[in-house]
């Protein structure tokens, strides 16, 4: 009878504890899918340019959401580069509780070209002081996808990016965490959407949702693309001739980029 009685109680506490655990595994569970479909709505978009009287397309010139450099020629079939993940913060004024982005990527087309873009890179992204740091592949006006498996990104790691064009309507996305060996990679095929081919990128990128600019992350400065290099018409070529992009948004410059050689630099100001 003692037993009996000793035994009822350790079921009664082990159900006891069954239910909060399960509620918290729904929670997470939950959580995790609001997480997701948060993800799918963000976006990279063709470059929104800031024009000022009399801008020279070969000089620095503005944008509302793109920052680092731009080639602008023809023939253009394979885009690479390599970062360190930055920490990233609130910007100034700021509230904890919205989120903030910023999306480091490597791309073919998007500025002189609107039909499509080839891209892929690493949203940073933080809220409520959380910081995530997520590999996409977007082939535009497509909305970004996410490798759900495969590579694991935090902050500190070594990214090379890289995208090459077989075709005006197919190529692939990779993405190689330096610091962990992981690589993962997408091929698209009969995109309906052609690339031109005419442009080649290494940008910083304050990302769109609900169609409008998500919170740009102050991402430091001196965030680095280092190996930028991109193959036009078959032969290998570096930034040499870039266009220099920088963020303005309301009368307020928000970076200062620079490129030279296979080197693109971008600091939030």
């Amino acid at each position: 009878m003692k037993f009996s009685t000793i035994a009822g109680s350790l079921l009664f506490s082990s159900a006891a504890l069954a239910v909060p655990l399960a509620e918290e595994n729904l929670a997470r569970r939950e959580a995790n899918r609001a997480a997701r479909r948060a993800l799918a709505h963000k976006q990279s978009h063709t470059n929104h340019r800031v024009e000022t009287a009399g801008a020279d397309i070969a000089a620095e010139t503005y944008s509302s959401n793109w920052a680092g450099a731009v080639l602008i020629g023809s023939g253009y079939t394979s885009v690479t580069g390599t970062f360190v993940v930055p920490s990233v913060s609130m910007p100034s004024g700021g509230s904890s509780s919205e989120q903030y982005c910023a999306a480091a990527w490597v791309g073919i087309d998007g500025d002189t070209c609107s039909t499509a873009i080839l891209q892929t890179g690493v949203n940073i992204c933080i809220q409520n002081g959380e910081i995530t740091n997520t590999a996409w592949y977007e082939w535009f006006p497509a909305a970004q996808e996410y490798w759900s498996s495969g590579i694991s990104i935090s902050t500190g790691d070594t990214i090379t990016a890289t995208v090459t064009a077989s075709s005006e309507s197919g190529g692939t996305a990779t993405v190689t965490n330096e610091s962990s060996g992981e690589s993962v990679s997408h091929t698209f095929s009969g995109q309906s959407s052609e690339l031109c081919e005419t442009n080649a990128e290494w940008i910083m990128e304050d990302l769109s949702s609900g169609g409008g600019l998500l919170g740009f992350a102050d991402f430091g400065s001196d965030f680095t693309f280092t190996g930028a290099s991109a193959v036009s018409s078959g032969s290998t070529v570096d930034t040499t001739g870039a266009t220099i992009m920088d963020i303005e948004q309301d009368g307020t410059v928000l970076t200062s980029s620079s490129a030279s050689g296979s080197t693109v630099t971008i600091s939030y100001e």
